[in-house]
């Protein structure tokens, strides 16, 4: 990713390394962890800013395809 810049979104700290290895993300899983994110925390790294923010989603079944 050298050069470029990404916006990615995860619903997870371990989905972030399934895609990404800690060398892209600069640093680990467990960094992460103990990093403070709840309550809209931010990590900044030299590869990657990491914030945490509230993912809206709808119920199951609740969206039939048609925009209103």
């Amino acid at each position: 990713m050298t050069g470029k810049r990404k916006t990615l979104a995860f619903g997870s700290i371990a989905a972030i390394f399934h895609h990404l290895t800690p060398e892209q993300v600069g640093c680990g899983y467990d960094y992460l962890r103990r990093a403070g994110l709840s309550g809209g925390g931010t990590v900044v790294t030299k590869r990657a800013i990491i914030q945490q923010t509230t993912l809206l989603t709808s119920p199951r079944g609740a969206c039939d395809g048609a925009d209103d």
